[in-house]
């Protein structure tokens, strides 16, 4: 089982400090949710791990959430069904329960990956579904020219593809998704042509990367990105990303069936 942290979360972020205005910035997309939908291939029953606030819920038709965070259960909605309050690593359900799984930009917070996996192919029937980030990928990002630290460190979290893919076993695809220009859900690739939006604290805290780095970091970032948004230099290399309509980054699905 994972260690907690003071709320309650499982992994290595406290979200009782820096998940406060989570669901306000971490919208739920409806282009990606299609994309998850896609993957869950008309499964009626859905294990969610991690499932925090509820984003992409509406992607399944019947939802079992998983949260460890008792500040992200506060945070969801009366509408969606009430989380268990449990770990990846020692899920409370019997072998092959669900007909399909799902866990959305969660893995990386997990202190055990391929046990957490492993748990979820256990109960799963069907697809298990896992929404991440490359860590391979996650540089090649103009965020990487501002801030290396929190790239950095979303690069060491980020748990490699391939090593997923052999917990889940079975047969699986990688899947990039497209990040739409105006996506609701702000993780950081998410503001690829909206520089502006990052230079927004609470949208920085919405992106647990950003509470990795110390005060200096978030400092020289918004005076070095102010400067060359003033100056015209950030559109001089990537002005072009203000009206390309999507972003293909790190953001993938990792997807396996028994």
């Amino acid at each position: 089982m994972n260690a907690r942290t003071q709320d309650g979360s499982a992994g290595d972020v406290d979200y009782g400090t820096v998940g406060s205005g989570y669901s306000s910035y971490r919208r739920p997309d409806t282009r990606i949710a299609r994309f998850i939908a896609e993957a869950l291939d008309g499964a009626q029953t859905v294990l969610n791990v991690g499932a925090g606030a509820g984003s992409y819920e509406s992607a399944a038709r019947t939802v079992t959430p998983v949260e460890p965070s008792e500040s992200m259960r506060a945070q969801r909605p009366s509408s969606l069904a009430r989380a268990v309050d449990a770990v990846a690593e020692d899920l409370p359900f019997t072998d092959g329960e669900f007909d399909g799984s799902m866990t959305l930009f969660s893995v990386h917070q997990w202190s055990n990956v391929a046990a957490g996996l492993r748990e979820m192919r256990r109960v799963t029937r069907g697809p298990v579904v896992v929404l991440t980030c490359d860590p391979k990928l996650v540089r090649d990002f103009w965020l990487y020219e501002y801030a290396p630290e929190v790239l950095d460190t979303e690069g060491r979290r980020y748990p490699p593809i391939e090593d997923m893919a052999a917990a889940l076993s079975g047969s699986g695809t990688i899947q990039t998704v497209p990040i739409p220009l105006d996506c609701t859900d702000g993780f950081n690739e998410a503001y690829y042509g909206r520089p502006e939006m990052l230079l927004d604290p609470a949208a920085r805290q919405a992106c647990s990367a950003w509470s990795f780095v110390d005060d200096g970091v978030r400092e020289r970032f918004d005076v070095s990105l102010r400067r060359d948004l003033e100056s015209g230099a950030w559109d001089e290399r990537f002005g072009h990303l203000r009206t390309q309509p999507t972003f293909e980054g790190s953001l993938v699905i990792v997807r396996a069936t028994p």
